[in-house]
């Protein structure tokens, strides 16, 4: 549960989001590392952007959200360590508290939220796909390269999101085949919802947003809340235990190098 806020209070507060607000309340939340595409890891952006959310949910005065990432691509890079290296327990525990957060605290955020994506996002493409409006570059992909890519169980609330946009069947096909979608392919399966040039994302994002800001206030929460109750209800059932399967199967967590499975 979020708790009030003001823009003065966090605006500075985060070294991968950069916050800008129109002075009609139109948010623009940029994902970044330096300056330039953001470099996802644990204990930095993953909490971060968790904690980002919680502080956009709060303000009463933000009237629309914008995602988007800096550089080239919206969300690809990203380090964990070293595949096959034990991670301790109580670090998967502090991932898996981040990642509940991530999904939790941006369904918080009760006002029109759209993701302009700036280029390919091979991660936490479930953020986008929760957004009321999913715009995409021309040059955007869609990938979940984090997961089963990686020998992974694809938890982390990307589990969720894409069979409730998509379809069951889709989604899992997506999910287990390593599948990079063009923007285009997204856009014919659901996923998008427009395809721009690269340079006009960020600006019909504000144009959709100026069209939003024309309804009443009380009308664009109540609908933004009412369209994500399916991701809400879908998250109170599912989000933990995909968090903890994907966690317990890691192999970096338990890895079993030339050891039998199940014992000798």
């Amino acid at each position: 549960m979020s708790k009030l806020t003001r823009f003065a209070d966090y605006k500075d507060r985060y070294d991968n989001v950069r916050f800008d607000r129109t002075p009609d309340g139109v948010l623009t939340m940029t994902l970044h590392t330096d300056g330039d595409s953001i470099v996802w890891a644990p204990g930095n952006a993953h909490d971060e952007i968790a904690f980002a959310f919680s502080d956009v949910a709060g303000d009463p005065e933000v009237e629309v959200l914008i995602l988007t990432g800096a550089g080239d691509d919206f969300i690809v890079h990203y380090t964990y360590g070293d595949a096959g290296e034990p991670v301790p327990a109580v670090v998967m525990e502090r991932l898996g508290w981040s990642g509940y957060q991530l999904i939790t605290n941006f369904l918080d955020i009760q006002v029109p939220c759209i993701a302009a994506l700036n280029g390919p996002t091979e991660l936490h493409s479930e953020l986008a796909l929760m957004c009321d409006v999913v715009i995409a570059a021309e040059d955007a992909t869609l990938m979940d390269r984090a997961h089963f890519a990686q020998g992974v169980v694809p938890g982390d609330g990307i589990h969720l999101v894409w069979p409730l946009v998509v379809g069951q069947n889709r989604a899992r096909y997506f999910l287990t085949t390593d599948l990079k979608l063009t923007a285009r392919e997204a856009m014919a399966w659901g996923a998008v919802n427009e395809v721009v040039p690269k340079a006009e994302v960020l600006g019909r994002a504000h144009e959709i947003a100026a069209k939003l800001l024309a309804k009443p206030t009380t009308t664009r929460r109540f609908t933004r809340h009412l369209l994500t109750q399916p991701f809400r209800k879908a998250a109170a059932a599912e989000l933990n235990h995909g968090l903890f399967v994907e966690g317990y199967g890691m192999q970096i967590f338990t890895p079993r190098g030339d050891r039998p499975l199940y014992g000798d």
